[in-house]
């Protein structure tokens, strides 16, 4: 039955018994004008929960909905009709439909002919694992309840919640304009159990704009260099590998560009970092001449973005000669990019360039607003050992990064991404530092299954190779760890041997 029918009352008196009260019960979201100060008086226990939204308990009888009156909560005892609302309002039946839009983010649809739909908003996070059978990620998700039959939300896991935001706003105030029931044509953004509102309504010129705040949009900055799926943003994240001969031409191309635009040079380095990875694919072992160029120039280029370069030459394949012009040292705020660079000057043995990368200031690299603070802390970290720092001081910056990537302290990444990819470079450095052998082998076996795991049939670039523990492998084996890499997959023997590396001027 659609009870858009069926009378309702904001507010009313009702001869229910205290038992009746109990099985009819609903947490409720009822828009803010809907209760003037004459409902208010005798509703004192409702309150606003967030811009436009007013928490009430309403009670869903026979043939009519009425909201609950302060006598009603003093006879029930407002803890037990607290959890009496909870528990009824989960349980009133929804449908659930995923829409997908070319070219925008994926919402996820909440309807139903119960007046009670929209209020499951209140309990965001056990509402989306009803329908979706996953929790939502600790950032939260973003939330509309534009009538009382209908919300949709979008969990904020990656950089498709800035496409959301504006998808979920047009789609609000459509749905609250057509459809029965308004109640808010609002953006709110559901997070650690609570509702805030993104937007802004002028009265005056009656118009809605959005207006997140600082928090959210860090956030959502950051996030934005993640794919859908909540990996790393590439160029071609969907199953099929990118072209290594499109990808030498890109490189090619944008190392010749920088004689007149030396702003090109982080995209330089993307492109040759993405087409080392690629290499891999028909070159698992890395064997082969082609491929340590592209390996050869991703260091250079890694190294140039963020320690500087003096003029150099090499190749990059039988036909292509590469040359760097000289620069300055000038780095970008990017501790990922940074990560990637020292990764590479390390599996390439390219100590002089790890040295010069340790060089760059931290501070500039704390500027970096779009990751997570464990970042920072693992860059501090690996700055401090490969520059010879104390063990107490490695320690002391270890055991901050360990705490700070704890899931509940994730603000940027995905809990997934970071416990199954970032975060497996630090557990292989702390059995490195200590000089556990066994324990190392455990670590690294475990971190390349969840590499897998992660990318499964990806054809993303890093997909092929995991960088961060391909390093940490490099620096064990060369402190005499035993390690067969032709057992282990995702990475390249002749890297991790070095019997194929040649210097790097």
């Amino acid at each position: 039955m659609n009870r858009d029918n069926s009378s309702e009352s904001i507010a009313g008196h009702g001869g229910e018994s205290v038992e009746e009260l109990l099985r009819g019960v609903h947490a409720r979201l009822l828009p803010v004008e809907l209760v003037t100060p004459e409902v208010a008086g005798g509703m004192r226990y409702a309150r606003i929960v967030a811009a436009g939204l007013v928490f009430a308990y309403a009670y869903d009888g026979p043939s009519s909905v009425r909201s609950l009156t302060d006598g009603d909560v003093e006879r029930v005892g407002i803890e037990e009709l607290g959890q009496a609302a909870y528990a009824n309002l989960m349980r009133v039946p929804v449908s659930h439909e995923e829409i997908s839009l070319e070219g925008h983010a994926t919402l996820q649809s909440v309807y139903g002919d119960s007046h009670f739909v929209a209020s499951k908003a209140l309990y965001l996070g056990e509402l989306a694992r009803q329908v979706t059978g996953e929790s939502l990620p600790p950032a939260g998700a973003l939330v509309v309840v534009p009538t009382r039959h209908l919300l949709a939300f979008h969990p904020i896991a990656d950089g498709s919640a800035v496409d959301a935001l504006n998808d979920l706003a047009m789609y609000a105030l459509g749905a609250y304009e057509d459809g029965p029931g308004p109640l808010s044509p609002r953006v709110y953004w559901w997070h650690q159990g609570g509702l805030t509102s993104l937007t802004v309504v002028d009265e005056e010129a009656r118009t809605l704009s959005l207006q997140p705040p600082q928090e959210l949009l860090a956030l959502m900055k950051g996030l934005a260099r993640l794919d859908r799926a909540g990996r790393i943003a590439t160029a071609a994240a969907d199953r099929t590998a990118p072209d290594p001969a499109e990808l030498t031409r890109t490189t090619v191309e944008s190392v010749a560009r920088l004689a007149e635009d030396p702003s090109g040079l982080g995209g330089a380095f993307a492109s040759t970092l993405a087409l080392a990875h690629v290499r891999c694919t028909a070159d698992p072992r890395a064997s082969d001449v082609v491929t340590w160029d592209a390996w050869e120039t991703a260091v250079r280029l890694g190294s140039a973005l963020f320690a500087g370069s003096e003029a150099e030459q090499w190749y990059l394949g039988e036909e292509n000669t590469l040359r760097l012009p000289a620069a300055p040292a000038a780095p970008p705020a990017d501790a990922r990019a940074w990560l990637d660079a020292v990764y590479l000057a390390l599996v390439c043995r390219a100590h002089d360039r790890v040295a010069r990368l340790c060089r760059v200031p931290l501070e500039t690299l704390r500027q970096d607003d779009t990751v997570d603070a464990y970042v920072l802390h693992w860059v501090d970290t690996l700055r401090t050992y490969l520059s010879g720092g104390t063990g107490d001081a490695v320690v002391e910056k270890l055991l901050a990064t360990v705490r700070s990537s704890h899931p509940e302290t994730l603000t940027h990444s995905p809990a997934e991404f970071v416990n199954r990819v970032d975060y497996q470079p630090v557990e292989l450095f702390h059995r490195l530092f200590t000089r556990d052998h066994d324990t190392f082998a455990e670590a690294l076996t475990e971190a390349l299954t969840e590499h897998g795991g992660y990318w499964g049939k990806s054809g993303a670039p890093r997909a092929r190779v995991a960088l961060g523990p391909l390093a940490m492998a490099c620096l064990a084996h060369d402190q005499g760890f035993p390690i067969d890499p032709e057992r282990l997959p995702h990475l390249p023997r002749y890297l991790v041997d070095g019997k194929r590396i040649e210097h790097i001027s």
